[in-house]
């Protein structure tokens, strides 16, 4: 069952409770399929609903691309999945023009990046041209063939996964590159108790896939991204956002802070969390709990710091620490 647009819904979306909703819906479906990892998929979602990519960067074997083909699933999302490896052209993505034997014209042929959600499985795998040429498909939601531009399908959504523990054969991804996507989180390993839970499941199932069912559509799932848009943000916060911004570009630790670009991540990433929370406003919280899957992975430690093993993510929890919570009474 979708819901339907009301004359109560949030900037041409849908309303607050029909929005907040069919995200609880996606969630608790996703969920059946990856068990004990509820809060990483709030987060994960929380990206996608505010139209970014998201990078999960974590060790092979703990769910990320059962989580990205679960999401597309529940969401009702075409899904296309990429392996990247060093000898993956830009038009293994793109596609590329091919001569149509029977016309004996030029045909162009759509590569995988034409869908709703792409899965770019181990993207610090592709040469740079590869990664240049994904790119523009993020940014732009469009690619490039022959100079002429064609546009991807709405929504277009990227999760791209990494493996930390490998360098080999790698091209790692540049901080301008990484700047592009909205939030960088990772999935971790299961508790005890959700591995056992993971393993009866199994066994109760009696085979490896989940069978889920899709509670919307991807015309529904704009509707739920244009939601976001009524999401009401004091001027006091987005000041807020903007001090602890320009935190990190103090800190001693760092040689860069983040970007303006990681203001606006960490404001949309805000009212996704709100929405969540089904307020139709940002509160202090919102911010704070977003700003190190919205910051950490734009900024660059100094020389010491990388020296001493420093994790981005403490340095910007103690740059969100230093900045006094702004009084909204």
């Amino acid at each position: 069952m979708t819901p339907s647009t009301t004359s109560s819904s949030l900037a041409g979306g849908l309303s607050l409770d029909e929005a907040a909703v069919l995200l609880d819906r996606i969630l608790d479906e996703v969920c059946r399929a990856v068990v004990g990892k509820r809060d990483v998929i709030r987060l994960i979602l929380s990206g996608l609903v505010a139209d970014g990519h998201v990078l999960l960067d974590d060790v092979p074997g703990v769910a990320k691309t059962l989580t990205a083909r679960s999401i597309a699933a529940a969401a009702g999302l075409d899904f296309s999945r990429v392996q990247f490896t060093p000898d993956v052209l830009p038009a293994d993505i793109t596609g590329s023009l091919v001569l149509d034997l029977a016309t004996r014209t030029p045909e162009f042929r759509r590569g995988p990046v034409f869908t709703n959600l792409l899965l770019a499985d181990e993207v610090n795998r592709a040469p740079a041209k590869t990664q240049a040429a994904l790119l523009e498909a993020m940014q732009e939601r469009q690619v490039t063939v022959d100079g002429e531009a064609q546009r991807l399908p709405q929504p277009f959504l990227v999760i791209a996964t990494q493996n930390p523990i490998e360098s080999e054969g790698t091209y790692p991804l540049p901080e301008a590159q990484l700047d592009r996507f909205l939030l960088r989180t990772t999935m971790g390993y299961p508790s005890e108790g959700d591995e056992v839970t993971l393993l009866a499941e199994r066994l109760a199932r009696g085979t490896d896939e989940v069978r889920l069912e899709a509670v919307c559509d991807p015309t529904t799932f704009s509707a739920l991204q244009r939601s976001l848009e009524g999401i009401h943000v004091d001027p006091r916060l987005l000041g807020y956002c903007v001090a602890l911004v320009r935190a990190t570009r103090s800190s001693s630790q760092l040689v860069v802070g983040s970007s303006p670009r990681g203001t606006l991540a960490l404001v949309k990433l805000a009212r996704a969390s709100a929405l969540f929370a089904r307020r139709d406003h940002v509160g202090p919280d919102d911010i704070r709990a977003m700003a190190v899957p919205a910051l950490a992975h734009r900024v660059v430690l100094s020389d010491d710091a990388w020296a001493r093993r420093t994790d981005p993510d403490d340095v910007v929890r103690r740059a969100v620490d230093s900045v006094p919570v702004p009084d909204l009474s």
